[in-house]
């Protein structure tokens, strides 16, 4: 119900239209019911968005509504932004592809094209697939009329149950896990498809070859986390010793305060993803989630900061680097956390690429080009390495909570 509407049906003496009279009490809890639910609908309707619960869910945005931040076109072709929507329709034909690499998730895409295009979304490929029978996995969007393939099927893999074509916004849900793939479109599934030599991991990519298409709601929910922490005690971590931190399970929570000093995981990783949520009990306080790190030297790791302070009240001016940036590395580009409020963090490191999402929006997209060596604070470090979380300083207060990882095939 919209405001205006609910407003109509009241009149001036205070009555519900076609109702008894109801008291000012009465009223006001009917307007304010109707308001958050108007409010949670139209919130959960808005393109390009997360709600609550996904972010707490593990989803990301792959498409922020406004920018191509995150993606890169492999050929030249007119890929552009507008009223929410990345939209193509000529240029040298190939893909968009997302600078991130994925391995297994469950996608959802909005896609609208007409009745004479023949576009796609590749799963796990190169920037530059060559044959989407080995190399790529390609979800077509054509009809029967241009393609064998239609919307639906696996180009040179598997054809799908064929739907009826429709020039309105379609969403394809896609979950891979492992060889195995299931694709929806508008809930109803069009295909089972296992490979028995599936590809591991690679972009995502959107399509230009025939025609013109539109996508939005690009999300994504990595799979196959497992939990880092236990929520009772600090089993399979360890207090990086002669330290000032101090570190406890509170509430089923991990909790940190004074500094300096680290916790450091007895499990390494390499190529990852990590999801945790954390909480600063104070304003402008400082902390971090080191990665890659040396085993037993202290938050010697590329850091992903905390920090949710920002300058002349622009989120996109961050202090110290900024929440979800890559410390002296690559500011976060909007600082998307508050203080005194659980925020969700997602990592992905894989080869020399890190991205880092906060609240699911996309904060940093960074490829580490320095020569390789073992420390990575002098240069590229693939090898496998501790996770540490930080006690900055005597004002430190954190919380963290819900820390769950998965390592990622080469």
């Amino acid at each position: 119900m919209r405001l205006n509407e609910m407003k109509s049906r009241f009149n001036g003496a205070g009555y519900l239209l076609g109702g008894p009279l109801l008291n000012r009490r009465a009223m006001l809890n009917v307007l304010l019911v109707a308001l958050v639910s108007y409010s949670s609908t139209t919130f959960a309707a808005e393109p390009n968005t997360l709600t609550p619960d996904e972010i707490r869910d593990g989803w990301i945005l792959l498409f922020d509504g406004e920018t191509l931040f995150g993606w890169e076109p492999a050929t030249k072709a007119n890929w552009s932004v507008a009223d929410g929507t990345i939209s193509v329709s000529d240029g040298e034909p190939g893909l968009l592809n997302t600078t991130s690499e994925f391995a297994n998730y469950t996608l959802r895409v909005d896609f609208r094209s007409p009745t004479d295009t023949n576009s796609g979304i590749f799963l796990r490929t190169a920037a530059h697939p060559t044959d989407p029978a080995t190399d790529c996995y390609e979800l077509n969007i054509a009809t029967e009329a241009v393609s064998p393939f239609p919307t639906g099927s696996f180009v040179k893999r598997k054809k799908g149950r064929v739907p009826a074509h429709s020039d309105d916004w379609r969403s394809y849900e896609v979950t891979a896990q492992g060889g195995h793939f299931v694709v929806k479109l508008d809930g109803e599934m069009l295909l089972d498809y296992r490979d028995p030599q599936p590809i591991p991991r690679g972009r995502i990519g959107l399509q230009l070859n025939q025609g013109k298409v539109q996508f939005r709601n690009i999300k994504l929910k990595p799979l196959g986390l497992k939990p880092l922490f236990n929520g009772n005690d600090l089993s399979h971590w360890k207090v990086y010793p002669g330290k000032q931190s101090g570190f406890s399970v509170v509430d089923g929570e991990i909790d940190v305060k004074n500094g300096p000093g680290a916790l450091e995981s007895e499990c390494q990783f390499g190529d990852f993803v990590l999801q945790l949520e954390a909480k600063t009990n104070g304003k402008g306080l400082n902390s971090g989630v080191f990665f890659r790190s040396i085993p037993g030297e202290y938050t010697n790791g590329y850091e992903s900061q905390i920090q949710n302070a920002f300058q002349d009240g622009d989120r996109t001016k961050p202090t110290d680097c900024g929440t979800g940036g890559i410390f002296r590395r690559q500011k976060a580009r909007r600082v998307l956390a508050n203080d005194f409020e659980w925020f969700t963090k997602s990592i992905m490191a894989t080869g020399p690429h890190i991205a880092v999402w906060v609240n699911g929006f996309q904060v940093t997209d960074w490829t580490d080009d320095r020569k390789p060596d073992d420390n990575p604070r002098k240069g590229l470090r693939l090898a496998a390495g501790t996770l540490q979380l930080q006690g900055h300083d005597p004002t430190t207060d954190v919380r963290f909570r819900n820390l769950r990882a998965v390592e990622v095939a080469k």
